[in-house]
């Protein structure tokens, strides 16, 4: 069965991911503020290429990285609609899937996150307390005993897969290097350099077979013919590049951002997969709480088909409401490993149904 929730805009963003582009090597030099404002310019051009959608609800969604990009672009959009910049959008909410959100919080929020699930000893844990004061992300390097102590935390660690705790960490798709990699987006899980034959497959159930597919599926020319893909403006697809030489990250936290729209009449549904420690779900509550709307639902299960699918609460005032949901047994980012509960926590969420 089909079930129809709402048309979405795919965008490849910022400038350079997916089978996006720009026709001068200027156009690569992008920051978090100017790529929002970039598909803030391009969702005016098409509303007005396209008026007949003019007067459709709009909501912003994203996932991962796009928890910093993503309200950046919702500010935009409101200061538009202040000015009187034309054509109008009728935004109600957005949408954030797994945010990266405050560099602090996510960091601050992995070692507490590997502690609850079993990864660190309680030892472990109160011995990186109390070294390190709770910060996990700034520390002084002078501080010799805080030093050592996240080392064998790292240690420990280092052969989980950030993404999704509770698969392998496959060979072919590890960061090359003794480091602990936190950050997502400069993983290129070297698939590249270990990309099997096609007809030998791995010997563990892993995912990321399925993105080394994607390589080969993406790069057909049948596939861009039928994605419209301009000829000759990408050269190659990759599905992660292990970088953007010309990207600024010039925003480190988007809460303020949040805390703003408080006060806008926005509708937001934040949502987690709750075995992700790139982006613990515990730090994105830290940062929910800190906007000060009082709690009106309180945590509780939700349910796909009579099971639990994972837990929500609710936060109102009089100008805002924001929902948060965790996907039980989800990774990052959560649709991606919960597609039927995924769908059924958004179709819900749009009309205005309680999770």
């Amino acid at each position: 069965m089909i079930i129809q929730v709402a048309s979405i805009i795919f965008i490849d963003a910022p400038v350079g991911a997916g089978f996006s582009y720009a026709e001068t090597p200027y156009g690569y030099n992008v920051s978090d503020t100017s790529s929002a404002a970039q598909t803030y310019q391009f969702l005016r051009k098409w509303l007005t290429f396209h008026p007949n959608f003019a007067g459709n609800p709009l909501y912003i969604g994203g996932d991962s990285y796009s928890g910093i990009v993503a309200p950046i672009l919702i500010k935009d959009i409101l200061h538009g609609l202040e000015v009187g910049l034309q054509p109008t959008m009728e935004l109600q909410g957005y949408l954030l899937g797994n945010p990266v959100t405050d560099y602090l919080i996510d960091d601050n929020s992995r070692i507490p996150y590997a502690h609850r699930v079993s990864l660190i000893s309680d030892g472990l844990y109160k011995a990186a307390k109390e070294t390190c004061n709770g910060d996990y992300g700034n520390v002084d390097i002078n501080n010799t005993l805080c030093v050592e102590t996240l080392q064998t935390i790292k240690m420990c660690l280092l052969q989980i897969n950030l993404a999704m705790i509770l698969e392998p960490q496959c060979a072919f798709s590890s960061p090359q290097t003794t480091e602990l990699q936190w950050d997502l987006r400069v993983q290129e899980n070297a698939t590249m350099n270990y990309l099997l034959s096609l007809s030998r497959l791995p010997e563990l159930p892993c995912r990321s077979f399925s993105y080394m597919l994607s390589y080969k599926w993406l790069n057909d020319i049948n596939v861009q013919n039928a994605l419209h893909v301009r000829p000759g403006t990408v050269k190659s697809w990759r599905r992660c590049p292990k970088s953007f030489p010309s990207y600024t990250e010039n925003v480190d936290s988007t809460v303020a951002y949040h805390k703003n729209f408080t006060k806008t009449g926005l509708r937001a549904l934040i949502y987690s997969g709750d075995h992700d420690l790139s982006v613990p779900y515990i730090g994105t509550l830290e940062w929910i709480k800190s906007l000060d709307v009082p709690v009106f639902d309180q945590w509780r299960p939700w349910y796909v088909d009579g099971q639990i699918a994972g837990y929500t609460t609710k936060f109102m005032n009089d100008h805002y409401r924001l929902t948060y949901a965790t996907l039980k047994g989800a990774g990052h980012t959560a649709p991606e490993y919960k597609h039927k509960e995924s769908l059924a926590m958004v179709d819900r969420w749009f009309a205005y149904y309680p999770i």
